[in-house]
């Protein structure tokens, strides 16, 4: 009875699990220190609250969008919420439930956090190829739905500059983030 490709499959499934476990904190420790004032959590909640319609930016809709629970969200909006970043306000399609949006101090954070980002971005995945980011992601939508339910992600419009209105800015952040990504 030979179960060599099954043993060795759940050592590379623990392996997989453990690396992604603490990769996901590396990342947040990490990406915490290019943010200056913002955690990652705080700022991929700021980018989910900007991926939804405006008048769907429940907590719900908030929570599924980052993949966590309601509580987690909640706290996350409520800490960026005392950073006068956003606010809360009734929702007008559901009177139990809150939207939250940004203030104009968050939306200037929010640019002012796009360049470091950005930095970290091409830093974090310098040795991957085109080709490599592709089939990871891919590999990584596969493995979110292994319960059946598929990412409600960021993919639909993810950060889109070539429909920036400020085409200096534009410019400067492909030029930089080029110069970084070239940089291997």
């Amino acid at each position: 009875m030979g179960y060599e490709k099954e043993a060795h499959d759940l050592f590379l499934m623990q392996q997989a699990y453990g690396t992604m476990f603490s990769l996901t904190n590396k990342l947040q420790i990490c990406g915490d220190n290019y943010l200056n004032g913002l955690t990652v959590r705080q700022y991929m909640t700021i980018v989910a609250i900007l991926h939804l319609p405006e008048d769907e930016t429940t907590i719900n809709n908030i929570a599924r969008k980052l993949g966590t629970s309601k509580q987690n969200a909640n706290r996350m909006v409520g800490s960026i919420e005392k950073l006068g970043y956003l606010v809360s306000s009734p929702s007008e399609k559901d009177k139990r439930a809150t939207n939250v949006r940004l203030t104009e101090v968050g939306r200037r954070k929010v640019v002012e956090g796009a360049e470091k980002v950005i930095d970290f971005m091409a830093d974090a995945f310098r040795e991957f190829s085109t080709s490599e980011l592709e089939t990871f992601w891919e590999l990584l939508k596969k493995l979110y739905s292994f319960d059946g339910e598929k990412q409600d992600g960021f993919e639909e419009t993810g950060l889109d500059i070539s429909n920036a209105d400020d085409e200096p800015l534009k410019q400067y952040i492909i030029q930089n983030f080029s110069r970084k990504r070239n940089r291997k």
